[in-house]
């Protein structure tokens, strides 16, 4: 091969490159995408105002789920006020919200949840807590946001207690997406707001690939 075409070759090479990054650059399509891990199951809970809440009262938004307790004294409270500040930051953003659920129903009633609500000084239509029937909030937790272990659902429901400090990204279309993200670490919640605000920019749902795995458009 000559030098000639050899220089044609680089020549034609660094051209599709360039128009490649003209048109990409600094758009969502070329930053890397978050890949679906799971998608939310449909669901039955109570709010905090003793109201039904289900996957179609998420269905639109970006949401940030966890799980706690309102009479835990050890990581609830750091991963809420954590998330208090991430509340705060999309506090305007008409299309986000924090789901809540509590992991001891038994304490947690609505009306308790109102209460902790209250002290936290939230808008629980921005930031909702719910609870019900502990079989369902730990399905929920291990088999729809993967914030534990799916293999933990084996044995007596009774003697089973979750407490976790990871957090869940659900996009506008139910699925869960990235990774579950560690509220005690600030590095987690600096992604999470990122990936907050790119999940925010998505209006098409996610396109699977051959393989199975889900990303974004």
């Amino acid at each position: 091969m000559n030098k000639k075409v050899v220089g044609y070759i680089i020549f034609f090479a660094a051209l599709t490159i360039g128009f490649l990054f003209a048109v990409f650059a600094g758009t969502d399509k070329w930053k890397a995408k978050s890949p679906v891990i799971s998608f939310v199951k449909p669901f039955v809970f109570i709010n905090q105002d003793s109201k039904p809440f289900t996957e179609k009262n998420m269905a639109g938004k970006v949401c940030a789920v966890n799980f706690f307790f309102t009479t835990c004294k050890g990581v609830c409270p750091i991963m809420n006020n954590n998330l208090n500040k991430v509340y705060s930051d999309f506090e305007n953003e008409k299309d986000f919200m924090i789901v809540s659920h509590t992991c001891d129903p038994e304490t947690d009633s609505a009306a308790q949840l109102k209460h902790y609500a209250d002290s936290m000084k939230v808008d629980t239509r921005k930031w909702v807590f719910l609870t019900g029937r502990k079989d369902s909030l730990y399905l929920a937790a291990r088999n729809s946001y993967l914030i534990d272990d799916p293999n933990n659902n084996v044995g007596n429901i009774n003697d089973q207690f979750l407490h976790s400090q990871f957090v869940a990204l659900v996009d506008r279309f139910g699925n869960v997406r990235g990774q579950v993200y560690d509220a005690l670490k600030p590095e987690d919640l600096k992604l999470m707001e990122t990936n907050i605000r790119a999940l925010l920019k998505e209006t098409t749902p996610p396109e699977t690939t051959s393989n199975g795995t889900s990303f974004a458009n």
